[in-house]
């Protein structure tokens, strides 16, 4: 299981969302943390830079694997037209 990190600026746009929500990509990201090499639905990986995109509804998170460590450091979260 890899620890979950997360950034000021995901932290602070995560709570700009509606509660729901939040509990729903919050949730979603213990799953990847769970087991981050499995098959899920969900997870792409990003070209151009070496971190992966989690879609939950019309939300994007994105996030980065640092293997040594067992962190998973969640980045960014926002509206999938925004976030890229």
């Amino acid at each position: 299981m890899y620890k979950v990190v997360t950034t000021k600026s995901f932290a602070k746009a995560l709570c700009r969302l509606p509660v729901n929500w939040q509990k729903r990509i919050v949730e979603k990201i213990k799953e990847v943390a769970a087991d981050p090499y499995a098959q899920h639905n969900n997870v792409t990986r990003l070209q151009g830079r070496d971190a992966y995109r989690l879609r939950v509804g019309d939300w994007r998170v994105i996030y980065e694997l640092h293997d040594d460590r067992l962190e998973l450091w969640a980045l960014e979260v926002g509206a999938r037209g925004g976030i890229y």
